[in-house]
């Protein structure tokens, strides 16, 4: 007898776990000229809002290296 297609259990597809998840969520509120630079310097920097914070973070903690 054949076998139908999708008999067979396929592996999991999608995206590999992370050693470290990124599963904590911050939030901020900052004022609306605060907000206009950091859009601003994301799109001089081509980068997102995101990494901006994590960046700022890291510096204040000393983590970060300048770049």
């Amino acid at each position: 007898m054949a076998q139908k297609v999708g008999d067979e259990m396929s592996p999991r597809i999608g995206r590999p776990k992370s050693e470290k998840p990124l599963n904590v969520e911050v939030k901020a509120r900052i004022d609306t000229e605060l907000n206009k630079q950091l859009e601003d310097y994301c799109l001089q920097k081509k980068t997102t809002r995101t990494e901006v914070v994590r960046k700022g973070i890291k510096l204040v903690l000393g983590l970060e290296e300048n770049k």
